[in-house]
């Protein structure tokens, strides 16, 4: 059976969105090199051939096509099953590339929805959406395989769990949550050879390009009440992790296949299991690879010797994420983080050499103005690498959504706005929206002084023991608005 599977473009005037492969589905500006690895699309392709079916994925965002040619590429491949990667602030852009689908190929052609939007695993859904034929819940890649087999032998897909589709007489059906995959070593590696391999970017720290983006576990134990992506992918906080050796088997397969010079784990947390990271960094270690990585990890789960270890097998970078200098706000978030313990990993990081990212967001319970200036103040005072600030996005199929919505303070639910950037669709009972923005803009302000006095101090500005008035200059005007 012929399977198209698509990450459709998705952009607006001089901004493009990221949909498949990142957790919060937003715009960057063009010309940003960040885009994400469509993972959950590359699983499935490769588990579809395994399975024996001829598959086309084309991810039209890291390709930056236009529509037309991303169905005119679809159209010529003649698939007999299309499936789409959708999101919730791309929603209406991914119903109107149904439709087209429908147009392109004929009302005969089943059209199937999978990805982090969790309305439309309710039945009312697809009683609504007429060009749509089946919904795939959470993990897609076995519900995925167990539809096409379905289709290509003739037999019922009814009682195919994490399915949802309409049946003959019209009415939607929807089948059980299916159980999660717990040896994820089972899988195939990701159908990279179908995708544009130099055009995915996500390097902390500045590790070189092209870089490999991938996944040594899936899921997270920790119930943040901000985060949507566990609920809705993993309907749950199961972690479960790969065999180090398969993980570093990957790595190496993806240097001589594709000459990567970097690698980043781009887990939902890496550093989980301190014997597993342990045995990743000997395995790197022996194969003398020579790559510099970077993890998005917990600064409470790591502690001097993993950092050493991880250090010493090649990490330059680390992306911490601590929300809040308030530790009665991250309490109260659901992070179970120790502020104390992340002052402390900051401190042996930088110590060790080692490039950090933190993440921030207002808009937590309790926030206030005060709240706000303290996680700015704390943020200049454990003064990464880099930083990121944002105004916290409750997604629907988060537990912050449903607690905004009884209290009404969610003050949209038009999808378009939810891009996890610098607007908010919230208040909090303290804090306006306006007040939530403006929270926003001075944080950003406090920061890139901070920055311009750290480097000046740093001896960066000077020529001869004296300020070098031109960079100073230069940097002020671009960085400070003088």
């Amino acid at each position: 059976m012929r399977v198209f599977l698509g990450n459709s473009p998705w952009s607006k005037p001089g901004l493009y969105g990221v949909r498949a492969g990142s957790r919060w589905p937003h715009f960057e500006r063009c010309g940003d090199p960040y885009m994400p690895f469509p993972f959950y699309l590359a699983y499935a392709t490769a588990v579809l051939e395994k399975a024996g079916h001829d598959v086309l994925l084309l991810d039209g965002i890291a390709e930056r096509i236009s529509d037309d040619t991303f169905f005119e590429r679809m159209q010529h491949f003649k698939p007999d099953l299309v499936l789409l990667e959708v999101s919730t602030p791309s929603i209406g852009k991914d119903l109107g590339d149904a439709r087209r689908v429908k147009e392109t190929l004929g009302k005969s052609v089943p059209i199937v929805f999978a990805g982090p939007y969790i309305e439309m695993y309710r039945s009312g859904f697809l009683e609504a959406q007429q060009d749509v034929d089946f919904v795939l819940m959470g993990e897609y890649e076995y519900t995925l395989r167990d539809l096409v087999e379905a289709y290509s032998t003739g037999k019922s897909w009814l009682g195919i769990a994490g399915l949802i589709g309409r049946g003959s007489s019209g009415q939607v059906v929807v089948g059980e949550r299916r159980p999660l995959i717990e040896n994820l070593d089972e899988l195939p590696w990701p159908a990279r050879h179908h995708l544009p391999m130099a055009s995915y970017h996500d390097c902390p720290g500045g590790i070189p390009c092209p870089s490999l983006q991938m996944w040594a576990s899936r899921g997270c134990p920790y119930k943040c009440i901000f985060c949507a992506w566990p609920q809705i992918m993993y309907h749950g906080s199961r972690y479960r992790v790969r065999n180090p050796k398969d993980v570093v088997d990957e790595i190496e397969h993806c240097v001589r296949e594709y000459g990567i010079q970097s690698l980043y784990f781009d887990d939902d947390t890496f550093n989980i299991g301190k014997k597993r990271i342990l045995e990743i960094c000997d395995e790197l270690k022996s194969r003398r690879l020579g790559l510099p990585w970077a993890v998005m990890a917990r600064a409470d789960t790591a502690d001097l010797e993993m950092l050493q270890a991880m250090k010493g097998a090649g990490l330059q970078s680390i992306k911490y994420g601590v929300e809040s200098a308030s530790q009665k706000l991250v309490d109260a978030c659901g992070k179970a983080l120790d502020l104390k313990k992340v002052e402390q990993i900051v401190k042996h990081t930088r110590n060790l050499g080692i490039n950090f990212h933190l993440t921030f967001t207002f808009g937590l319970p309790g926030e206030t103005r005060e709240t706000i200036r303290q996680t700015i103040r704390y943020a200049k005072k454990l003064s990464p690498d880099s930083i990121q600030f944002s105004i916290v996005t409750p997604f629907p199929g988060s537990a912050y959504f449903d607690m905004l919505d009884k209290q009404g303070f969610l003050l949209s639910k038009d999808w378009t706005q939810y891009d996890g950037s610098n607007q908010a669709v919230i208040r909090t009972e303290n804090l306006s929206k306006e007040q939530l923005e403006e929270g926003l803009r001075m944080a950003y302000r406090e920061w890139d002084r901070h920055k311009f006095w750290r480097t000046f101090r740093q001896g960066k500005y000077l020529k001869k023991g004296m300020l070098h008035p031109v960079k100073a200059l230069r940097y002020i005007r671009r960085h400070l608005g003088a």
